[in-house]
């Protein structure tokens, strides 16, 4: 853990005290550093997944299911 000191906005601050109901900055402070922090993770596995489903043959995949369903193989 590490001491830094910061000048915050008063008022995001405030807002933050009374939806997190955090008891402390420090608890509001660390809690909106985890969301950012998740938040960015998430969207950066939603564009690797996004690359990768580029590639999928969702044609060739419908059919091949459609011919299961019929018993084809």
């Amino acid at each position: 853990m590490s001491v830094t000191t910061i000048d915050l906005d008063d008022d995001a601050l405030a807002k933050a005290l009374r939806f997190s109901g955090g008891a402390t900055k420090k608890d509001v402070v660390n809690a909106a550093l985890r969301e950012y922090a998740e938040r960015h993770e998430r969207a950066a596995r939603r564009a690797r997944h996004f690359q990768a489903a580029q590639q999928w043959d969702y044609d060739g995949w419908q059919q091949l299911h459609d011919a299961e369903k019929r018993g084809e193989e």
